[in-house]
């Protein structure tokens, strides 16, 4: 099928509410842990009505159902030290971390697939450090949440790099399922440790205000609604177009934040600075990574 303008409208639209999660961490007043909890529990049901409203096989062999659900673990520590680092800073300073994404997937998947690391993700991921030193150097009182968002992002790149190679044997449904209610169980499990040890006041369960309506959007719009149309919009746009939209979800987001908050999201330009660099980074990353793949297929072909 050939992908049309509004598919491609529709790609800036899920981006742009990928964007908004963020801006909903601080929305909701339940902590990290406890916000985790509750949306891989809505998406986990959402994504089970899905498969009973499309009459589609759930079930998948045992020994994969712990394989796809452990990965879920990963993603419920990747979105909590997402949301506590919107906690902890302000909801840009979480962006510019998770900018980092793509490029540490650059790195992580090498090592996984066990191929060579290409010069020009080298030079890219110096970029993002030298955009990292600017941000440290002149917001050093956000240093922590910008700790997290970078680790969020690390395990961001893991369990996508997971993901494309659990696609070959289930279905993005399958995965979604079992890794939402994998997380929903991590943060679970999680949540005696969290008590004891972390948290001043013990868990926080409790919904106040419009939480109730903030976790339906953040569980339900923003995980699998998101989630559902993305892999529809697969069947007629290109990787590489998807990939580079995107890397434009921290741009969005940090926007967003502006318009929401206002003053409290403002930043010295030198947050800006940093953050433009490795936005630029970002960017760079699946342009140069095209040419580099047209330039083999030119050599293979000259020798075949």
């Amino acid at each position: 099928m050939t992908a049309s303008i509004k598919d491609y409208l529709m790609l800036h639209f899920i981006v742009l509410i990928w964007g908004f999660t963020a801006i909903l961490g601080l929305l909701i007043s339940l902590p990290s842990i406890e916000l985790v909890f509750y949306r891989t529990l809505i998406a986990t049901i959402g994504v089970a009505f899905l498969f009973l409203l499309k009459k589609k096989r759930l079930i998948i062999k045992p020994k994969d159902m712990l394989q796809v659900t452990g990965v879920g673990f990963i993603i419920a520590t990747h979105w909590i030290l997402f949301f506590w680092s919107a906690k902890v800073s302000t909801a840009s300073v979480c962006l510019a971390g998770m900018a980092t994404t793509s490029l540490w997937t650059a790195f992580v998947e090498p090592i996984f697939n066990k191929t060579k690391i290409k010069w020009y993700e080298v030079a890219l991921g110096l970029m993002v450090i030298s955009g990292l030193l600017v941000i440290f150097s002149f917001e050093g009182g956000y240093w922590l949440g910008l700790v997290m968002a970078l680790a969020s992002a690390f395990l961001a790149a893991v369990f996508s790099v997971i993901n494309g190679n659990l696609t070959q044997k289930h279905s993005p449904y399958q995965i979604t399922f079992y890794e939402m209610a994998g997380a929903c169980l991590c943060s679970a499990l999680f949540m005696p440790f969290y008590s004891l040890f972390i948290s001043d006041g013990g868990v926080k369960l409790n919904w106040e205000g419009y939480d109730w309506f903030w976790l339906l959007i953040l569980g339900g719009v923003c995980t699998v609604y998101a989630f559902s149309v993305s892999v529809e919009l697969m069947k007629r746009l290109s990787v590489f177009s998807i990939n580079l939209t995107i890397n434009l979800e921290p741009v969005y987001g940090i926007v967003l934040a502006v318009m929401v908050f206002g003053e409290s999201e403002k930043m010295t330009p030198e947050f800006y600075l940093g953050t433009g660099i490795i936005l630029v980074s970002v960017l760079s990353y699946p342009v140069l990574n095209y040419f580099n793949r047209r330039r083999k297929s030119k050599r293979m072909t000259g020798i075949s």
